[in-house]
């Protein structure tokens, strides 16, 4: 089984730098004080899905991936048999 586990921390380290890199490279959802008072004028016209929500859309499934991986190395670290 230690190669299972090996697998699944390798599946983390791999979803936690994707997940940096996705939440760095998305932008604010609200801009300064524009943002803030006003919001986006884009955001008021819902089109085609954007790169923004793309993006969204996969960090979020990276996230996912990356709590279950945590879950998994933590559950095979933590049993005395190795799961």
């Amino acid at each position: 089984m230690p190669i299972l586990k090996m697998f699944f921390s390798i599946i983390q380290i791999l979803s936690a730098l994707v997940l940096i890199f996705l939440v760095i490279s998305q932008t604010t959802k609200s801009e300064g004080l524009t943002g803030t008072i006003g919001g986006k004028a884009s955001s008021t016209f819902r089109g085609k899905p954007g790169m923004d929500d793309k993006l969204a859309q996969i960090t979020t499934y990276s996230a996912v991936t990356f709590m279950v991986a945590s879950i998994l190395v933590y559950i095979m670290s933590s049993s005395p048999t190795g799961l």
